[in-house]
């Protein structure tokens, strides 16, 4: 394996992104909107007093519809810190997972289908590379910037989450240890999920936007995680999240292992 092969395609595909505003903002923008906009809006809701008499007081009767452990895990704290808590550290746990999901997905759409369109492919696949080593430099091209965005999120989040809820909690409470096997273990399976599915459809496709478009599907099954947690059907805990992370990672597996097994260039150079 050529690693020193690998890592100038990383490099470029990097580079082309960094150059790309079509690309990069949507990757500023959302992390942006869900890690530090959200959770400030979800804290100031309890130092709104006038409002919250409506809110607080069905609290008691919602949180009484939710699974025993979620009722266990919120116990001892006042109704204004469960207005805190229940949103910032349960149910936004699974739209945080969109972000690495949806960094994945867009640089993975953009590493075949992107070339395609600035003519640069047929350059590419004529280098002295193999299948194997083209592919692995694609996919850890969109993988390790979702890992980088992921946990840089999750810093941001938990200064934010801690810094605008102090009034409120009056101590650090994020993260706790689910959150920290979803970082670890699960966003690094959900990137792996979006690259492993975006580089086999943007492969076979001639555009950018067509690539992207073929490959939102994705996103299904975290929106219905984020419905699930919501409607309290089941709630984030450590053991929901390693189970989650397991199967994510035997769905990666078959795909890498299928873009492994079907990628050819020869079958790229013939789409040109």
């Amino acid at each position: 394996m050529n690693w020193r092969a690998i890592r100038a395609i990383v490099r470029k595909d990097l580079k082309v992104v960094a150059r790309s505003k079509g690309v990069l903002l949507p990757l500023i923008l959302v992390p942006m909107i869900m890690l530090v906009v959200l959770p400030g809006l979800v804290v100031l809701a309890p130092a709104a007093t006038d409002l919250l008499v409506t809110p607080l007081a069905g609290m008691d009767g919602f949180i009484a519809n939710m699974p025993p452990g979620l009722q266990a895990e919120l116990a001892g704290l006042d109704e204004a810190q469960r207005l805190v808590v229940l949103p910032l550290v349960y149910f936004l746990a699974p739209m945080y997972l969109i972000i690495p999901l949806m960094v994945a997905s867009v640089i993975a759409a953009d590493s075949f289908a992107g070339e395609k369109e600035r003519k640069t492919l047929e350059a590419l696949l004529y280098t002295p590379t193999t299948d194997q080593e083209l592919f692995l430099g694609k996919v850890l091209s969109a993988w390790l910037p979702a890992l980088g965005v992921a946990l840089g999120g999750f810093v941001i989040y938990g200064l934010v989450a801690n810094l605008a809820a102090w009034p409120v909690m009056g101590r650090v409470f994020f993260p706790n240890r689910m959150w920290v096997v979803l970082v670890l273990w699960v966003a690094p399976a959900v990137a792996g999920l979006g690259l492993g599915t975006m580089v086999l459809v943007s492969s076979r496709v001639s555009g950018f936007q067509e690539a992207y478009q073929l490959g939102g599907a994705v996103v299904l099954p975290i929106l219905l995680l984020v419905i699930g947690q919501a409607t309290g059907v089941m709630y984030f805990n450590v053991g929901l999240v390693l189970l989650l992370g397991l199967l994510l990672w035997v769905v990666d597996a078959v795909l890498l292992w299928f873009g492994g097994r079907t990628f050819r260039r020869s079958d790229l150079i013939a789409r040109l």
